[in-house]
């Protein structure tokens, strides 16, 4: 894809000296892979997901019906609701997730913020979602198969939060299309 800089973007580019690195203000930009990633959770890069999902919200609506009006129904936003996060990860020695859960689970409640990185392929971080006051609502362990000596033991915590947020700087260098 080639974007095209919109003028405030290229002031604040030049700002940062990155005017000689955008060529002129036109940049080719690829899709990111998903399978280059890092979680951060209470200001540790947790490393070794093999997989995040739940990043999604969605914005509640209630339906109005006008009386008179038959051809279409009116819809206003009331709030927004945000899917649970659920890590993924091969089990190693490090218990951190499972003491977590098992806290939470005893009614001692550790609230935290986090940050799920996507990375370029040169394994620079190029946007992030932060995800705030956080804890494990329920945890998977691994399912045990004795005919199968090479798959990964992986344990699952879903993690429910109070909002998901992309910081500006994590935008990357956005456009619009030329």
């Amino acid at each position: 894809m080639v974007f095209r800089l919109v003028a405030s973007e290229e002031k604040l580019a030049n700002k940062l000296g990155w005017k000689a690195v955008l060529g002129g203000g036109i940049i080719r930009s690829d899709p990111y892979l998903t399978y280059n990633f890092l979680v951060e959770i209470g200001g540790l890069v947790t490393g070794g997901f093999t997989e995040v999902s739940g990043l999604g919200s969605e914005i509640e609506l209630e339906s109005y019906a006008e009386g008179g009006v038959n051809g279409f129904t009116h819809y206003f936003p009331k709030r927004t609701k945000y899917s649970n996060l659920v890590l993924s990860h091969g089990i190693t020695d490090i218990d951190t997730l499972w003491l977590w859960y098992q806290a939470a689970a005893a009614g001692k409640v550790q609230l935290k913020n986090g940050t799920i990185i996507l990375l370029d392929q040169q394994q620079l971080p190029v946007m992030w979602w932060n995800f705030k006051n956080a804890y494990p609502v329920k945890w998977s362990g691994p399912q045990f198969n004795a005919n199968n000596t090479s798959q990964v033991a992986i344990e699952r915590v879903e993690l429910v939060h109070q909002g998901i947020d992309k910081p500006f700087f994590s935008l990357g260098l956005r456009g619009s299309y030329v």
